[in-house]
């Protein structure tokens, strides 16, 4: 391949970190090539002082990349996972789901105390509906504060607004090398984690005939059939950042097996069940989850929910 590679990336310290990886990884079974990053501004890292849920969730961090992607700027997009909507643009598809990083959430506490340690009426950081509502469903005394911003900010905010403790994804900390300033990895009983966290999305036009083959080659066969199964559930619910959703899927041999939550804001009501079967059901058995979640009153917390995010955008 003649042509310089143009990776489409954000400018955050961890999707540098992401793309700069692929390149790497590129690198590593084709040295010759030339690959450069192209660093593309979205919406999501304009608006930094609403929450995400109020400005149209999911999306925010991929649509001008995926634009630039679409008409030729750059050939591959570099996002992560959890940051993708359900629905991928005509003309473009996920190229290839590298190996997952640890899908789990971790607390960052300011004292190094751990989540049951915290005192009474804490405030955490966190501008996540889901992780606000499983932290609340067992600590209903928790006081929730919005943290938005790229994961250094976040890390500031720990000490210059006055929080207790932040929740972040272990996979950003881990990749940004700030594993020493981990309290706690929160088991998953208390935290399940956002579809996909963990993994990154190489994007790409479909049909590339000389980008698709390179991209494929970064392919985890496994960690796609378990995010597969994860977004299934997910495009199901049609949940997006608006609502607090959460799934983990797990492969055993060669039973998938998947954990999918519904939850409201406060957390007190929270619907949480596992479905597994062959990894090669991965999908099905994902929307069976979700058909499951609704027959058991996910649908009426969904819809209660937007119709109060409706009533706030009116107002």
């Amino acid at each position: 391949m003649g042509k310089t590679l143009k990776i489409g990336t954000r400018g955050s310290k961890l999707a540098l970190w992401q793309a700069n990886w692929v390149k790497s990884a590129l690198n590593t079974q084709h040295p010759s090539l030339s690959v450069e990053l192209v660093v593309i501004k979205t919406k999501g890292d304009k608006i930094l002082d609403v929450p995400l849920a109020k400005v149209g969730g999911k999306g925010l961090f991929v649509k001008e990349i995926e634009e630039a992607l679409l008409i030729g700027r750059i050939d591959l997009a570099v996002h992560s996972m959890k940051d993708m909507p359900s629905e991928i643009p005509k003309g473009l598809c996920i190229g290839a789901i590298p190996e997952r990083e640890n899908p789990q959430d971790v607390l960052i506490s300011k004292k190094g105390r751990p989540l049951s340690q915290l005192e009474p009426g804490a405030r955490i950081g966190t501008s996540s509906l889901r992780r606000a509502a499983q932290l609340l469903h067992v600590r209903p005394d928790l006081r929730i504060f919005p943290l938005r911003g790229n994961l250094d900010t976040r890390l500031k905010k720990l000490e210059t607004e006055n929080m207790d403790a932040i929740v972040l994804a272990a996979a950003g900390v881990k990749r940004l090398g700030l594993e020493n300033r981990i309290t706690e990895f929160l088991d998953e009983n208390i935290m399940l984690p956002a579809v996909g966290q963990g993994a990154l999305c190489i994007e790409v036009r479909e049909n590339d005939p000389e980008v698709a083959p390179i991209v494929a080659e970064l392919e985890h066969r496994q960690t796609r059939t378990i995010v597969m199964g994860e977004r299934a559930f997910l495009n199901r619910l049609e949940g997006g950042c608006q609502v607090p959703i959460a799934a983990h899927g797990k492969i055993d041999n060669t039973r998938f097996a998947l954990c999918g939550l519904v939850a409201t804001v406060d957390g007190k009501t929270l619907i949480k069940e596992t479905f597994s079967g062959p990894e090669g059901s991965a999908e099905t058995i994902g929307v069976e989850l979700a058909d499951h979640l609704v027959s058991l009153g996910a649908k009426t917390i969904m819809e209660n929910l937007k119709s109060d995010l409706d009533l706030n955008h009116e107002r």
